[in-house]
């Protein structure tokens, strides 16, 4: 359950960190509120899979997920540059991070 409650956190690392880009410096009401919703949601889900999961491990996978996730998007959004190199090296980081659940 604490994997289960890791991956949703990092998933939702991902939306608060689109959406901390889309609030205009918290000018932008939508953004802004999916921001912190997203926020807390996250950081929740990280605190419930520390129970029972290493701290280094828990985090380097919630901060793996959140950051594949918040790059692939922005490449497939035409927000920011695609290159082999880049999906490789977004590959190699999600390669990482079901290194560490496989070792755990």
């Amino acid at each position: 359950m604490s994997w289960l409650f890791l991956v949703a956190s990092g998933v939702l690392e991902a939306v608060w960190a689109l959406a901390l880009g889309r609030t205009e410096g918290f000018s932008r009401l939508v953004p802004s509120i999916v921001f912190g919703v997203a926020l807390v949601g996250s950081l929740v889900g990280l605190a419930m899979a520390m129970r029972t999961l290493p701290i280094g491990t828990a985090y380097a996978v919630w901060v793996g997920i959140g950051a594949a996730l918040t790059v692939g998007y922005s490449m497939f959004a035409g927000e920011e540059s695609m290159s082999p190199v880049r999906v490789l090296l977004i590959v190699a980081l999600v390669g990482c991070v079901v290194g560490l659940k496989l070792t755990h």
